[in-house]
């Protein structure tokens, strides 16, 4: 790396940290609308513009206008509570005492913000953040997507095809990591991946895994390949032709 650069690491909590997302080498994919490890069959990596934007809520149905028939009843008035009534269910997860408080404040959470955003956000209140971005004289550089194994799906349908890999503790993944055209080879994209380790670690990860797919071409693959891996202290841990598993252990 160039030690002359600025280079900062943002966690990615909110709408202005998201608007720095760097593009995809490939235009026809974008780290805005893809859900490809989210879901495991019908996820996708393209680039979906509708997905950019805040999410737009119904709007309100306008109150009734009073009835012009002078014959017609008067408005009922709505029935006194009943205290043995049961309230309505909740939306979220049951409270869990031994959680970190919610954040009101985290745009992630916010049911306007964008459908990436919204799916980034979706266990930060008790994992942390899903997704970081490495700045390099303030410009947005390299990308990296993580999290807990349960949150992508793609990655657990993965790996339940090597028996072999160890089935507790489970790790934690990287789906994707990606460099702008004009800062690759210069290292930014280990220094990410080290820091994502670091703060792995310290979340009380004792792995991280990543899958590489040796399938598709280099700008079309979200996470990397072994070489990159090996590189950032992986080792593989289940080989195969076409998905290979790195795997790190955490100190």
């Amino acid at each position: 790396m160039n030690d002359q650069a600025d280079v900062q690491i943002l966690d990615v909590t909110e709408t202005s940290q998201f608007d720095r997302l760097p593009p995809c080498a490939d235009p026809r994919f974008d780290h805005r609308s893809c859900d490809y490890w989210e879901h495991e069959i019908r996820g996708s990596k393209a680039a979906r513009p509708a997905w950019w934007q805040p999410a737009r809520q119904a709007p309100k149905p306008a109150p009734r206008p009073p009835s012009d028939n002078p014959f017609a009843p008067p408005p009922r008035e709505a029935a006194s509570p009943n205290p043995f009534e049961p309230g309505p269910a909740a939306s979220g997860p049951a409270f869990n005492p031994f959680a970190p408080a919610p954040d009101p404040d985290t745009d992630a959470r916010e049911p306007e913000a964008p459908t990436k955003l919204r799916l980034l956000g979706r266990g930060r209140g008790v994992f942390g953040s899903y997704a970081k971005i490495l700045l390099l004289d303030g410009e947005p550089a390299v990308y990296a997507q993580f999290g807990p194994l349960s949150a992508y799906p793609r990655a657990q349908q993965v790996r339940d095809l090597y028996p072999i890999l160890p089935s507790a503790p489970l790790p934690a993944v990287i789906t994707c990591v990606a460099t702008v055209e004009w800062a690759r080879r210069r290292g930014y994209a280990q220094a990410l991946v080290a820091e994502v380790a670091r703060d792995l670690g310290e979340r009380g990860f004792a792995a991280i895994e990543a899958y590489p797919d040796l399938t598709l071409a280099p700008d079309e693959a979200s996470a990397a390949s072994p070489a990159f891996w090996q590189a950032c202290g992986f080792v593989l841990a289940a080989p195969d032709e076409r998905y290979p598993v790195m795997r790190r252990e955490l100190d």
